[in-house]
């Protein structure tokens, strides 16, 4: 069965205008026409329009903002001429004030919205990067229901150092879920060596153990080029095979896989090697995945240490098995929506990325 189209990530947009910055402007007509009503025959009453096309500036963009600009000075001469000063010596260098500053005005609006725009392509660019190091999983792909979760620890970053991907191969579903060590942009670089040695390995590896050691041998590559012997990344690699009532796991070093039945849950016991980049520091003896029985009804769900370690106010770690005791039916997409709110409710800020698989037979 071909896995489902990846769902498209919604268009980039550029962050909109507070509303109280939209505001300022009339803000300040209203206070200058509330000065000229109040005190008539105060000379100054104009005067506050001045600053108009400044504050324009930073709330519209250039032709509003030199609209605004002969607006200001059209009624700083109507106000002048109610009062009878408008060809008076201090009136016009207010006049010649308010132009230059609508002159400054609308330059400004020009280079903010040519700024705006600017970072609104680099971020474009910058998060299309990003998306295609780590895609959305499919709906379904070989027999399988999935959900996934993705969700770094800072906002404004897309991808961390969690890592998933589903692919539907001639051997059958293979997933992997990991956790890269560190964070930052070396973490970001690991991240996508580790998906882009999976995505090719996968549709060519017969043996899932081996498929584990190709992409520790990429880490060790990283490694190498990084200068850094302390890299590693903990990962969880899945095989599934249509129509098959079990899955094959390789546990590199990650948490402990979850099986949702029932109302109950239960580790998944499997052999728990070395995370990938330190399989060298260990035995060189022959391994085999472990097989876990996966009939339809069951759920397996994957998940980062982001979600376990996630803490509230008080240093409590969230309670994941009791939080999910208490969900009900756990199909794929119940149990990422629920985890999705629960754990941010819980946690508030997130202390780690988190990253959470859920598949289900069909």
């Amino acid at each position: 069965m071909p896995a489902a189209s990846r769902p498209p990530y919604p268009a980039v947009e550029q962050p909109p205008t507070p509303r109280w910055v939209l505001w300022l402007p009339v803000l300040l007509l209203v206070l200058d026409l509330a000065a000229e009503a109040l005190v008539p025959d105060a000379v100054a009453a104009g005067f506050l329009l001045t600053a108009l096309p400044v504050v324009a500036a930073f709330s519209y963009g250039p032709v509003l903002t030199a609209a605004t600009t002969g607006g200001a000075l059209a009624l700083q001469i109507l106000l002048a001429l109610r009062a009878g000063h408008v060809d008076e010596q201090h009136h016009v260098w207010v006049y010649i004030a308010t132009l230059l500053s609508g002159v400054m005005g609308t330059a400004l609006a020009w280079q903010r919205t040519r700024q705006n725009r600017t970072l609104l392509q680099a971020r474009t660019v910058a998060e299309t990067l990003q998306r295609t190091v780590l895609r959305p999983v499919p709906d379904r792909a070989g027999g399988l229901r999935v959900a996934g979760l993705y969700r770094p620890a800072q906002a404004e970053v897309l991808v961390g150092g969690d890592l998933y991907e589903v692919c539907d191969t001639r051997y059958g579903v293979r997933v992997l879920l990991g956790d890269v060590r560190g964070k930052g942009l070396g973490a970001v670089r690991t991240v996508a060596d580790v998906l882009g040695a999976f995505r090719a390995a996968a549709h060519d590896t017969p043996d899932l153990v081996d498929l584990a050691d190709q992409l520790d041998r990429a880490v060790l590559r990283d490694a190498a080029d990084r200068g850094d012997d302390e890299l590693f990344a903990t990962a969880v690699l899945l095989q599934y095979r249509p129509g098959s009532d079990c899955v094959e796991i390789v546990n590199r070093g990650h948490t402990t896989p979850l099986l949702l039945a029932d109302g109950t849950i239960s580790p998944v016991s499997c052999a728990d090697e070395l995370p990938l980049g330190l399989a060298h520091l260990g035995p060189a003896d022959a391994r085999q995945p472990t097989a876990v029985a996966l009939p339809p009804g069951h759920t397996l769900l994957l998940y980062t240490d982001g979600v376990s370690e996630a803490r509230d106010a008080a240093g409590t770690f969230y309670p994941l098995t009791t939080r999910l005791a208490a969900l009900g039916p756990a199909t794929p997409d119940r149990v990422v929506s629920f985890l999705a709110q629960d754990v941010h409710t819980f946690a508030g800020l997130l202390a780690d990325d988190l990253a959470v698989l859920a598949l289900t037979p069909e």
